[in-house]
């Protein structure tokens, strides 16, 4: 199945009655809809991973190594 957009986002199986420049084209839209979820999957992966070590590291006392470090919570007690 693919999402159409000329058929108000609706999902349309992708079936051989089709003219094949439209099929072609939901194809292509399935494709980058997919490769995009992928992206933003690894991209909320890798923010979790930085807030993890940020945590951590405000638990130990560190400074945060970004530009504009934060307050660890002992400097704001």
């Amino acid at each position: 199945m693919s999402i159409d957009e000329e058929n108000g986002g609706e999902e349309t199986p992708l079936s051989a009655d089709m003219p094949a420049s439209k099929r072609a084209r939901q194809e292509q839209l399935a494709r980058k809809a997919a490769e995009r979820d992928l992206r933003l999957k690894a991209q909320l992966r890798a923010n979790l991973q930085r807030r993890k070590v940020q945590t951590r590291a405000r638990r130990e006392g560190e400074e945060d190594s970004r530009p504009g470090d934060l307050p660890t919570l002992r400097e704001e007690r």
